[in-house]
């Protein structure tokens, strides 16, 4: 069984208890919609975060071998056609 099964298996199953959950919930539908929403902007900012970071590092990463490929440049050791 690949990888990409299971994730979809594992998200498909959150989903349906997500579902099931609000459905279920005692809570009137003004309360449970605001708890839905709250959580969903929580998501949503750990997302936004997660992609933030992962901007940097790459930005990071590139910065780091630009600055290594002009210092080869510069001493010579890589020959431009």
């Amino acid at each position: 069984m690949n990888a990409s099964k299971v994730l979809l298996g594992v998200l498909g199953g959150v989903a349906v208890g997500a579902i099931a959950g609000i459905l279920l919930a005692p809570d009137k539908g003004s309360k449970t919609r605001k708890k839905i929403m709250k959580k969903g902007k929580g998501f949503a900012n750990d997302v936004k975060g997660k992609f933030e970071d992962l901007y940097v590092d790459v930005t990071d990463k590139y910065e780091s071998l630009l600055q290594d490929a002009k210092e080869l440049v510069n001493n010579n050791e890589v020959k431009v056609k």
